[in-house]
Parts: C-alpha cells; structure tokens; sequence
C-alpha cells in the first residue's frame, strides 16, 4: 500500500471566520470531488487569513499517487481563490 500525503498553506483575503470557512470549504470540496482524495483543515484555524490544509489519497503505485498530489497542486492553484504559500508532500510505502 502506498500513501501520499500533501499538506498546502494558503493565504486569501478574509473578512471574518466565516469568510475563512466558505474559502476553505470550496476548495476542499472541489478537490476531493476531482481526485477523490481525503482532506482537512488541519492547522491555523484561528488564524483570518491563512489556512493549512491537508490532502491524503492511498494506492497500490507510487508515482501514481504523486501524479495525483502534483494535480491537487496544479488544480487549488488554478482554482484563484487562494494562494498556495507553502507546500509539502509524501508519498510513503506502507
């Protein structure tokens, strides 16, 4: 089994949590109805107008996986909602 794991920090003009959310919710869905991969905010909740986010998808081919975290990638940035200001990925065999 292989799992690649991408985690994104994206920065975007928010006025309020609630802001936040409706940016964070829109890309997460689109990226998981796209890719079909698992996805969360997973770190500065609190924080108006950045985000980390979190992308799993598992697999039987690793270069396979890392094609699919490169397309998630490609996809938030073409999205303009937000803008990617950091980004890190894994692909591990388990």
């Amino acid at each position: 089994m292989v799992v690649g794991v991408l985690e994104l920090t994206l920065t975007f003009y928010a006025e309020s949590l609630k802001d936040k959310r409706s940016v964070v919710k829109r890309v997460i869905h689109r990226a998981q109805e796209k890719f079909n991969v698992a996805a969360a905010e997973v770190d500065e909740n609190d924080t108006l107008n950045t985000a980390v986010l979190g992308f799993v998808t598992v697999g039987n081919d690793a270069r396979f996986i890392g094609s699919v975290l490169d397309k998630v990638v490609n996809f938030v940035e073409r999205l303009e909602i937000a803008e990617i200001v950091d980004q890190s990925s894994r692909v591990d065999h388990w």
